[in-house]
């Protein structure tokens, strides 16, 4: 027994170290390369077989049949394999062309050494092709592609299949003349039933697993129970699924470039309040939404209406030191000015060495110029059929109206003279004259609704991020040391200190919510679509989970949860760092067509929800090296905790295959993130083999492979963005 033990987990570290020499091989070979060569190499599917054949022959000794729901646990996966192996033999991929009254039965593989050439054994015609793009913009909405195979019709669109005698249509370009579209076809009618089993059968068994009663995990609550603690768990888990410090530039009065704010603009592809250029702008050329106590909409002001004087002063943030000594500039602040000298553009040598802080720099002064020669700002809307927005100084079409024409070259050349006569009261009406003609131009359906406009100025407005962040990274580090200090003395929070703390975290949770309530609303979906969203949800996550334990404590604080606290708080404020490192490019944008399915909030709602808990894991066990005395106690914790959050990683790991399979046509792919969210799942699995693995079982090297496999976690989410790229690096 101790020899196909030994065999069946080498057999998995070998797999873990072969799935992380395939990313390598893909970074500089690229992926058809890694794919052949490593991740479906004959070895490969041999070593998969021999892992999964040891483990059901070390189930087998162990008697682990006698535990029927662990036992199909581990069994899902063995089918999912399975399901993996008949796609790999008998699956065909490929992509068929087809043109408007045409029809083809060949399957062209170009661009791609993934895609093998089959054959489509019926005809194929396409019937139309068209866009559906959101109200108001030309920002796309979803492709869709009428076709038709022997007289029956059907609808291919993003996230929307057409299935013909198993064969599998799904959307994957269209021609730049639209006459034309590629359609993925896929034919794996026994991988994906068997695979899909394997899914079902892996969350079925997840559900049935925490009511099994002869289970560690179970004995962990019943040692709980023994304590008092164990209500507190149950409930728990249930729960889970600056001052200006100088003189201010010139600009104009807050009220007027409120109204500024208030018009409506096209921008990022979407119509949006002009204050959210704003804060943008601002953002990008300061690092923060405020310069000098001015707002957003006073600094797009000054830049639109006293560019001289703005032009001196240093609002520019540069990074990099050679860009900054090829400036020549002492501090991280650059003027307008700064950037020519004797007819020439200090960075043009930077800029053809492709050095990256340059490109950044220069990027910011190409947005000056936008803004202030007014190319970037476009107000003005002009009705045909869908309508297109206009700034006051692009060529308008040949059929304009003249009053129209008037009313866009003069308008803003009116809102200039009363600016420079300090005429304050007649530049507010000329706003609410340029807003009142918008609103007649573009048509009401063309706009977002009053409520998700305010919304959106209510978030543009609310700028808690940073001050949210810093408060509870500092709370929590400070909290840390002085538990750490408690227990190490036997001595648990005072009553009145958790009762603060508990307010201190609901004023957290509320203003997170607050936040993503408002970009929910302004977005029109989920706030997970990229890492600044999924940051602050993981924030939300993470400071509910920390009411929910501070909540049970309240009448009786304990020593064996109060690090709860401290983590919580260090974890919100990490989350929240990051999400604002991000928002120098926070622009809310409409999804990508592929992304416009529930699978998405799932998929990563479920995720976030399981890297929350093993970060708190991760921390448990950075408390259990400082404190020896409360090792074993934080072990039963971490362990408690360890099995939702491996199961949702598993279960978020499978909806991302369901949502591939309906989006692309395959439910695995390889991509970097794939892979690595593999990798950290089968590192953490570890900790849950501890009876197996017997020098896990020891608190001290539990808790030091806990902090260890966080590692795996921070590379997943930020190192394969960073290094690896892949079709999951927009998250």
């Amino acid at each position: 027994m101790k020899a196909i033990r030994s065999i069946s987990f080498s057999l998995m570290g070998v797999i873990i170290l072969l799935l992380i020499a395939g990313s390598i091989v893909e970074q500089f070979c690229g992926t058809a390369a890694a794919v052949k060569y490593v991740y479906t190499a004959p070895w490969t599917i041999c070593l998969w077989g021999a892992a999964a054949v040891s483990a059901m022959i070390y189930m087998s000794s162990v008697r682990m049949y006698r535990q029927v729901i662990t036992c199909l646990l581990h069994f899902s996966f063995v089918v999912i394999l399975g399901g993996a192996l008949v796609t790999h033999i008998f699956g065909e991929q490929g992509e068929v062309h087809l043109r408007l009254q045409t029809s083809d039965d060949s399957v062209l593989a170009e661009n791609s050494e993934n895609i093998g050439n089959i054959t489509i054994p019926f005809r194929l015609s396409l019937l139309s092709f068209h866009i559906d793009y959101y109200p108001g913009t030309n920002a796309p909405m979803d492709f869709v592609s009428d076709i038709e195979a022997e007289g029956v019709r059907g609808q291919v669109s993003m996230n929307h299949i057409f299935t013909h005698r198993h064969y599998r249509f799904y959307q994957a370009m269209y021609d730049n003349d639209m006459q034309g579209v590629t359609l993925r076809v896929s034919h794996d009618p026994w991988g994906i039933a068997v695979t899909y089993a394997g899914y079902c059968l892996l969350l079925f068994s997840i559900c049935l697993f925490f009511f099994q009663r002869r289970t560690h995990f179970r004995a962990l609550l019943d040692n709980i129970q023994n304590s008092g603690h164990r209500a507190r768990l149950i409930i728990m888990l249930l729960l889970l699924p600056a001052f200006a410090s100088a003189a201010q530039p010139p600009s104009v009065s807050r009220q007027t470039a409120g109204e500024l704010g208030n018009l409506y603009v096209y921008y990022n592809d979407r119509v949006c309040p002009l204050s959210t250029l704003a804060k943008d702008f601002t953002v990008k050329l300061c690092g923060k939404p405020s310069y000098k106590g001015l707002s957003a909409e006073e600094v797009l002001c000054g830049w639109m209406f006293y560019y001289d004087k703005w032009a001196k002063e240093p609002c520019i943030k540069i990074k990099g030191r050679e860009t900054r000594a090829a400036l020549g500039i002492q501090g991280r602040y650059a003027c307008l000015n700064d950037f020519t000298g004797r007819g020439l553009y200090k960075l043009e040598p930077l800029l053809r060495q492709g050095k990256k802080d340059a490109l950044a720099a220069d990027e910011k002064f190409q947005l000056v110029s936008m803004v202030c020669t007014g190319s970037m700002i476009k107000i003005f809307p002009l009705l045909a059929g869908q309508p297109t927005w206009y700034s006051w100084v692009d060529r308008l079409p040949k059929d304009t109206k003249h009053e129209d024409w008037q009313f866009v070259t003069g308008s803003i050349e009116y809102l200039s003279l009363c600016v420079a006569r300090n005429a304050n009261t007649e530049a507010q009406d000329a706003l609410r004259k340029i807003r009142i003609w918008q609103e007649q131009h573009a048509g009401t359906e063309n706009l977002p609704s009053n409520a998700r406009f305010r919304a959106e100025q209510t978030y543009n407005h609310l700028n808690i991020t940073r001050p949210l962040a810093m408060a509870c990274a500092c709370i929590g580090l400070i909290l840390f040391f002085v538990c750490c200090l408690m227990l190490s003395a036997g001595r648990t929070m005072p009553r009145y200190a958790v009762i603060t703390l508990f307010v201190i975290m609901l004023c957290v949770f509320v203003l997170i919510t607050l936040m993503l309530t408002l970009r929910r609303v302004v977005s029109g979906h989920m706030p997970l679509s990229n890492g600044h969203e999924t940051m602050q949800f993981l924030a939300w996550v993470t400071s509910l989970l920390t009411l929910i334990v501070q909540g049970k404590h309240l009448k009786a604080p304990t020593a064996n949860y109060q690090l709860f606290t401290p983590m919580g708080f260090l974890i919100c404020g990490m989350t929240l760092m990051v999400s604002m490192m991000s928002q120098s490019n926070p622009q809310i944008t409409h999804l990508m067509p592929v992304l416009q399915s529930p699978l998405l909030t799932l998929h990563v709602a479920v995720i976030m929800i399981s890297y929350c808990l093993l970060a708190f894991v991760m921390l448990n066990g950075i408390a259990a090296l400082v404190l020896k005395k409360q090792r074993e106690q934080l072990q039963a914790i971490s362990q408690l905790l360890l099995y939702p959050a491996v199961f949702l990683l598993a279960a978020g790991i499978f909806l991302g295959a369901v949502w591939a399979n309906i989006s692309w046509g395959r439910y695995w792919g390889w991509d970097p993130k794939e892979v690595w969210a593999l990798i950290t799942m089968l590192v953490y699995s570890a900790l849950l083999h501890t009876s197996s693995l017997r020098f896990l079982s020891k608190p001290l090297a539990f808790h030091v492979y806990a902090v260890a496999a966080f590692l795996f976690v921070l590379f997943t989410y930020f190192g394969v963005n960073f290094l690896l790229g892949g079709m999951h690096s927009y998250a």
